[in-house]
Formats: C-alpha cells, structure tokens, sequence
C-alpha cells in the first residue's frame, strides 16, 4: 500500500467476500456453521473449516458483483475509501489488477486493506472476534464463489478441499 493499507478509515464498513452489510445495530446474520460437517464432508466432530485463500480463484476480485452485493457507498463511509475502491474496477467488473489468464492478484503484496482477509481487519470493519474469523470468511468466501462461479464450480470443490485440509491438519497437529 503506498502503502494501500494506510489509505481507507478505520470506520470503513467493507464487505469483501459476502453479501450486503449488516445495518450497525442489526443482530449478526445467521450463516450456516461452517463446520466440515456443514458443509457435507461428512465428520461428525462439528470441526470449523480453516479460512484459506486457494491460489487460481479470484472470486474476490470480481468487484461490480451486481445487485445483491453492496455498492462502494454502502460499504464504506470514507469517500476516500469509495473512491479508491471504485477506481480499481475495470469495464468488465473485474479489478484492475487481476491478471484474468494467471488468475492472480499483480499487485497482491501491496493491494488494499479491503482486498485481505485477515483476523485483524474482520475485526476493525465488522466487529467479529478473532474466535469468529474462519467461520465468517469461509462463510463469506463461499457466497462469493457461487455468485460469480456457480455452486457447482471447480473454484467452490477447491475451496472446500482446502478448507477441509486445513481443518483436518490442525486436528491431527500438523
């Protein structure tokens, strides 16, 4: 980021992976548990899938995702941040800066505090604890895939492998 994580407010309401956002004083929206038995891996363990990017997706930067996801003014409160935001989306819909034939991010080191998935900025822009993190990403992630993939799509397969390794692992110590 000039850094690009210094640009935006901390006050900033961004949801990058789900959804429109909650009214501030609304109760938290009631998500299918993210569980590896909720999503029809079949364990029993009621285990929380662990939130990973999975490399070759890209469904995140799919930014003019249409009506039923929020509009930079609904999302930020900063006209810096709906500035910002909106001057990386190309014609198409797409970031700016997503690289369609390699599926990858050309300037992922540096993009902006909005495009990452983090504990700590789930917890500045939508007050969910870090106890909360993977169950909410993955959950966000998951709707974003299906609405810019399909629920089919080899991108949600991939993503739920993942998610389901990595679960796995911290259960067996790895």
């Amino acid at each position: 980021m000039t850094s690009w994580a210094a640009i935006g407010s901390s006050s900033a309401r961004f949801t990058a992976c789900g959804s429109r956002p909650r009214k501030p004083n609304a109760a938290p929206p009631k998500h299918k548990t993210s569980t590896v038995n909720s999503v029809g891996f079949g364990s029993k363990s009621g285990k929380e899938a662990v939130w990973q990017c999975v490399e070759g997706c890209g469904a995140c930067c799919k930014l003019n995702k249409g009506p039923s996801f929020a509009t930079p003014e609904e999302i930020f409160q900063s006209p810096s941040d709906i500035q910002l935001y909106k001057s990386l989306i190309g014609p198409d819909g797409w970031c700016v800066h997503f690289d369609k034939p390699t599926r990858t991010c050309t300037i992922y080191s540096d993009r902006p505090y909005f495009c990452r998935v983090e504990p700590g900025i789930f917890r500045d822009l939508y007050g969910i604890e870090h106890k909360k993190f993977n169950k909410e990403a993955c959950s966000f992630c998951r709707d974003t895939i299906k609405a810019i993939y399909g629920s089919r799509s080899r991108e949600l397969e991939n993503f739920n492998q993942i998610t389901r390794r990595n679960s796995s692992s911290l259960e067996n110590g790895k």
